[in-house]
């Protein structure tokens, strides 16, 4: 008996070991030549007058900088970007001239009345146009702009990466369950600085620390402090007594 109870723990034992090295899910990667930035309509709309009045799961100057660092990403790294409105001679305005005069160029669809832009058949052909099969997308608000044409695009089959830093609305608890049923359904919450790693990969890449420490010093002044002080002690520093082999 006393074998056979050990040779049950043996078996037991063996099968967690091997339990344990079974692959977890997959780590879905950021790819420059997948991805596309996705400026959801009313993320912006309303910087000034409209909508971003009723975000207040962010503090304003905050969520300012937010949105328009999710924006300044698709230059950083020179991925298509795809612009939309709804209803913008309306309450909700147009989008910021910060966004469009840094892409004058980019396509923007003006929706006169589908509130989810998957809806609008201009925008799913402008989505179509870029050839790419991943998403990185913000809006406001969080509950309604973000997490229809999210879970839309998720059901068309595309990688959707939600960028919560820069999508916003009424109360944290709406946001938080906006953002539990994209995760239900498969989109990958991220913020800004994860977004910005993921497409880098690697500080000697192009673009790489050249490149992206100085957008970090705009849009993350905590991070660009972190480079500030390496320049300071490298430029200017001297040890203090005591820290000589520390």
């Amino acid at each position: 008996m006393f074998i056979t109870l050990l040779f049950g723990l043996f078996i037991g034992f063996f099968g967690i070991a091997n339990a344990a090295l079974e692959p977890g899910p997959p780590f879905i990667r950021l790819n420059k030549t997948d991805a596309v930035i996705f400026l959801a309509a009313v993320v912006v709309a309303d910087l000034q007058v409209g909508l971003f009045q009723i975000v207040h799961d962010y503090d304003p100057t905050e969520f300012r900088n937010n949105i328009i660092a999710h924006s300044a990403l698709a230059k950083l790294f020179n991925i298509p970007i795809v612009l939309t409105t709804s209803f913008e001679t309306g309450p909700n305005g147009p989008l910021p001239k910060e966004i469009t005069q840094m892409y004058p160029d980019a396509p923007l669809i003006k929706r006169n009345g589908e509130v989810d832009a998957w809806d609008n058949s201009d925008f799913r052909k402008a989505v179509e146009a870029t050839g790419k099969s991943q998403i990185i997308l913000a809006g406001i608000t969080t509950d309604v702009c973000t997490e229809y044409l999210a879970l839309s695009l998720r059901e068309a089959g595309y990688t959707v990466f939600a960028n919560t830093e820069a999508s916003g609305t009424f109360s944290k608890r709406l946001a938080d369950d906006a953002n539990r049923r994209m995760e239900d359904a498969g989109v990958i919450l991220t913020g800004m600085f994860s977004v910005a790693m993921d497409l880098m990969r690697d500080w000697r890449n192009m673009p790489g620390s050249l490149q992206v420490l100085p957008f970090l010093d705009q849009y993350l002044p905590a991070y660009g402090y972190v480079a500030r002080a390496h320049e300071g002690a490298v430029q200017n520093g001297s040890l203090a007594p005591g820290e000589d082999g520390l």
